[in-house]
């Protein structure tokens, strides 16, 4: 029976059970042993949620006899460690948590702890001597000090804490400009840092083994320092760098299982390899030389839609990028000239420098500030390390996000005035009309002070944004694929399974400032293709026609003018 692609799934069990496609990250479990109260960010998506309930079937001593079944097959599996099954595990999710009024997040964060600690009681019941009191009205603080209590003398089967995303609803208060919610939450006799000082209280007795934690900020986290000042944060461990998401070789092995269990035509495998670097390039959140890891669930809506039809689906994206504009926007109404430069800067220069010493935390206090805004979106997995200096945009998905922010900043119309030119193309492939539409559409709504700054990046970053928003039906794009004698500045890619399936439209893009084309000292009209620009394209075209022998390529080359113009040069 071959396997399938749970897109969504992060229940463990449920993965093994309904036979879903699994990178094994088990080896980690022996790993994650030898840390304490140990703090684990990343990005939303990424597969902290299954890692939970990984580690919750792990060590539950419910699931003590569904060991082989679970992990028989997993690299822990046949290297379990002793502490297997010998503990309770209360898992907690507080992505469930309602914002709010100070009263309504106590409420809801009561009723979602409550419920938790009342249900670990009622199955564990059996390896509990004396059930512990529990009283459905009181905090989740004061009944978990009643089973804390009950676990101090009788050490037998310890206390595993799971805290899932447990700075959600803190980040939802951020987003939403709810600061003076923010601030009461944090003060240092509320419900949160409270709770947080018994859990350290609990691992200072032993009567909780470990406490696991993961979310997406350190921002919390470091408000509640004091609360929990005992965190071992391992975000930024090299050891641990890969322990979510895929790397490029998991992904590789994944496409081989999949294609061989699907029967997919094997000369499309280059196609989809292309699109899943270029659409969904991975990350470097330590080692920027190191191996690249892939936002699993975003990659896995590819998959699904490729096990399912045999082909890529229709918009790649996968991701509804409303809670990244929500930062974005959180930051422009704080700081607007700030944020307007920095997304100004990444569609200009792709890249922004960080400073490293903001790295492991970062303050509520602070954290508005410009030059924390590297570091933020590297923890919301919108930028990746390019080196020890630079962040940078790390996929096609994340350049769209930023352009849509862009064009919402200066309020550029992207829905109501394209379709004509779109249908245009799709009918006759006419890439100088095409352009000339961007032009006349898209680039006439720019403000005049942006020309001051705009380069090829920012034509070809939204040349690419605006096109993939109509004919994502039809094609793909590579940007800045490789080849041996260079990279392609943008390629439009037939898709296999589409009507244009073979074609390739190799496009290199040159920028003129005003002033360095008043140099040249000609008309637009008159201006004439350069030959080390024909031999610059030429030379990426034989890189492809060696890889792709039956792709039907053309070659094109965009200069632009400042804001005075353009001219397209169609090559033989």
């Amino acid at each position: 029976m071959r396997k399938r692609i749970l897109y969504g799934e992060a229940n463990y069990p449920a993965i093994v059970r309904e036979n879903g496609y699994f990178v094994d990250k088990t080896a980690y479990i022996q790993k994650l042993e030898l840390v304490k109260n140990t703090v684990f960010l990343r990005p939303r998506r990424f597969g902290k949620s299954l890692l939970c309930t990984m580690l919750e079937s792990y060590y539950s001593v419910l699931y003590k006899e569904n060991f082989e079944e679970l992990f028989g097959h997993t690299w822990i599996g046949k290297n379990p460690t002793p502490l297997h099954n010998t503990m309770l595990v209360l898992h907690l999710d507080f992505s469930t948590i309602e914002t709010g009024e100070l009263e309504v997040m106590e409420k809801s964060f009561n009723h979602v702890v409550n419920s938790k600690i009342k249900a670990l009681i009622q199955n564990c019941h059996a390896w509990l001597e004396n059930s512990p009191s529990f009283d459905p009205m009181a905090s989740a603080t004061a009944n978990l000090q009643s089973l804390v209590n009950h676990f101090t003398p009788n050490l037998i089967h310890p206390l595993y804490v799971i805290i899932d995303e447990y700075d959600n609803f803190a980040n939802q208060l951020i987003t939403g400009h709810k600061d003076l919610h923010y601030k009461q939450l944090m003060a240092d006799d509320g419900f949160l840092k409270t709770f947080f000082k018994l859990l350290k209280e609990g691992r200072k007795t032993g009567a909780i083994h470990n406490v696991f934690i993961t979310g997406v900020l350190p921002v919390t986290m470091d408000e509640l320092a004091s609360g929990f000042n005992i965190a071992s944060f391992i975000t930024l461990e090299p050891e641990f760098e890969n322990m979510i998401g895929f790397t490029q070789s998991e992904v590789d092995t994944l496409l081989d299982e999949i294609y061989k269990d699907y029967e997919i035509n094997p000369d499309t495998r280059n196609e989809i390899q292309d699109v899943i670097k270029n659409q969904y390039n991975g990350y470097h959140f330590i080692d920027p030389q190191g191996e690249v890891v892939y936002n699993s669930t975003i990659l896995q809506y590819f998959l699904d839609g490729l096990t399912k039809n045999s082909t890529m689906p229709q918009h790649p994206m996968g991701i509804n990028p409303e809670a990244s504009i929500q930062w974005l926007q959180r930051l422009g109404a704080s700081n607007p000239e700030s944020i307007k430069k920095f997304v100004e800067e990444l569609l200009l220069r792709e890249n922004v420098s960080f400073d490293r010493s903001f790295t492991p935390k970062i303050n509520m206090f602070y954290f508005l500030e410009k030059s924390y805004f590297p570091i933020l979106f590297l923890h919301l997995g919108m930028l990746t390390r390019k080196n020890d200096f630079f962040l940078t945009l790390p996929n096609l998905n994340m350049k769209r996000i930023f352009v849509e922010y862009f064009n919402e900043l200066h309020r550029i119309d992207v829905s109501t005035r394209y379709a004509d030119m779109m249908q245009g193309f799709v009918n006759d492939l006419d890439l100088k009309a095409l352009f000339a539409g961007y032009w006349q559409e898209y680039v006439s709504q720019l403000p005049e002070a942006v020309f001051s700054q705009v380069n090829e990046n920012f034509y070809r970053t939204t040349f690419y944004e605006l096109c993939s928003r109509y004919l994502s039906s039809w094609f793909t794009w590579n940007v800045e694929r490789s080849y041996p004698k260079g990279r392609t500045d943008l390629e439009f890619v037939g898709k296999f399974n589409e009507c244009f399936a073979g074609i390739r439209m190799v496009i290199e893009f040159k920028y003129f400032s005003n002033a360095a084309f008043k140099k040249l000292n000609t008309k637009i009209e008159d201006f004439s293709l350069m030959p080390e620009d024909t031999e610059q394209i030429a030379g990426y075209v034989e890189g492809l026609k060696k890889e792709y022998p039956e792709a039907k390529v053309t070659q094109h080359v965009i200069y632009c003018f400042g804001n005075g113009g353009f001219k397209v040069f169609d090559l033989e």
